[in-house]
């Protein structure tokens, strides 16, 4: 059984939400190689009832869950995702393959989990991809961890030249960097004085949902601005106007459908949803006491200062009367 990759755990006691406990229960949610579709292929009622779907989407591919739900569902929007991020021509994808695919629908207890995707890519190169919805000031680190990770895949005894390409892709629904926004940002390693690339096997991507407007023309002519309209989509409407711009997103858009009207899946969805809101509470509860124990540490440090100052002003002041009581006696 294929262990499903976890971005983070949380614990909060030491019994059932312990890391152990949260490991166990993914490897209950991990699907089995090769992997068994959970939906049916669309027919032609369901396609009909997308086409007169209207209003709210209520479980949108922003969403963890679903994000990975779709991905892992339908290999086709998977595969033309890929070619859009990476700006490549579709032919030159020969196979693409997700290695941690979840047991769609599956109970879960009332823990979280934060999916991500892993896919080997032409059997040559390790790919990521991540949906992030929240800023917790930590991309950067948290996205090199993970390429890490990726990047060190050679087998004991194998040549490093055949160390397989590794590339994280991450889709933030916020600015990285207030001061320069920007919709794709591809990054690697390279020489700061002369821009020589060091390798092109360790490259990561972020795409910057709320800014589709600064996508370049090279984004457009691969419909990458297309695919994050479709993960900021809000509703039936917009979906169907964006699938008729762009038959690519088709299937997407009906294996999205698809997944909103499954009851099982639905239930799920909602489980992760609430177990995520409890880990952000938690979260900002845990930052928030963290901000206030250094605020007190620092009050406790001026607090030591001001009294170490006291003391020391004290003394001076102590031996200042003395030095004056022996002069008034010696005087007398």
């Amino acid at each position: 059984m294929k262990k499903t990759q976890i971005s983070k755990t949380l614990s909060v006691t030491e019994n059932a939400n312990s890391p152990v406990s949260i490991i166990e229960n993914a490897n209950e949610l991990a699907a089995p190689l090769p992997y068994v579709k959970f939906l049916p292929e669309p027919s032609p009622e369901t396609r009909q009832s997308f086409l007169h779907a209207s209003g709210e989407i209520e479980y949108q591919p922003t969403h963890n869950y679903m994000f990975q739900a779709l991905l892992q569902e339908n290999k086709e929007a998977l595969t033309n995702l890929v070619c859009a991020v990476l700006h490549w021509p579709r032919h030159k994808i020969k196979s693409i393959e997700i290695t941690n695919p979840i047991i769609l629908g599956k109970y879960i207890e009332d823990k979280t989990f934060i999916l991500d995707i892993k896919v080997i890519l032409n059997d040559d190169t390790i790919i990521n991809l991540e949906m992030q919805l929240n800023n917790y000031n930590n991309w950067p680190e948290r996205s090199l961890g993970y390429l890490c990770r990726s990047f060190d895949n050679l087998n004991k005894g194998t040549d490093y030249m055949e160390t397989k390409s590794a590339i994280h892709i991450g889709f933030l629904d916020f600015t990285l960097f207030p001061g320069l926004p920007e919709f794709h940002a591809t990054y690697k390693m390279q020489n700061i004085k002369n821009n020589n690339i060091y390798t092109d096997k360790f490259i990561l991507h972020v795409i910057e949902l709320p800014c589709i407007h600064l996508a370049t023309e090279e984004d457009r002519h691969f419909d990458i601005d297309k695919w994050a309209s479709f993960f900021k989509a809000k509703t039936w409407e917009d979906i169907r106007m964006l699938t008729d711009q762009t038959p690519s997103l088709q299937s997407a858009a009906e294996t999205l459908y698809q997944l909103n009207m499954d009851e099982q899946l639905r239930e799920t969805c909602d489980r992760f949803i609430r177990a995520e809101a409890r880990e952000n509470a938690i979260k900002r509860l845990t930052t928030k006491l963290q901000q206030d124990n250094a605020e007190l540490t620092q009050t406790n440090t001026e607090l030591a200062n001001a009294n170490t100052e006291l003391t020391n002003t004290v003394k001076t002041l102590n031996a200042e009367v003395a030095r004056l009581k022996a002069i008034i006696e010696s005087q007398n």
